[in-house]
């Protein structure tokens, strides 16, 4: 995993496993979300390198992937390298 820029993924264990090894990843969530990624957060308290997208009570993933789509855009256009932060946006 040391040779990925960004980990994107659902709830699965590459999540916590990306997110262990420090690797900059952004996770996919279902409502409700699973009790570890606590509620009303786009970080983890557990893993700083993790930012989380999550469904609203509408449990459609459309937004989410859409919103991931964005984000994915704006890291990719900073060009080669990418030491462009993944860190939450403000809201």
């Amino acid at each position: 995993m040391s040779c990925l820029d960004l980990v994107i993924t659902v709830c699965t264990s590459t999540a916590h496993l990306a997110g262990t090894l420090g690797r900059p990843t952004w996770v996919m969530l279902p409502y409700p979300p699973d009790w570890r990624w606590l509620l009303d957060r786009r970080d983890s308290p557990w893993y700083p390198t993790v930012r989380l997208f999550r469904q609203d009570e509408t449990r459609d993933y459309a937004a989410v992937v859409d919103a991931v789509r964005t984000e994915l855009l704006r890291y990719c256009a900073s060009g080669p390298g990418n030491n462009a932060p993944v860190l939450p946006a403000s809201r």
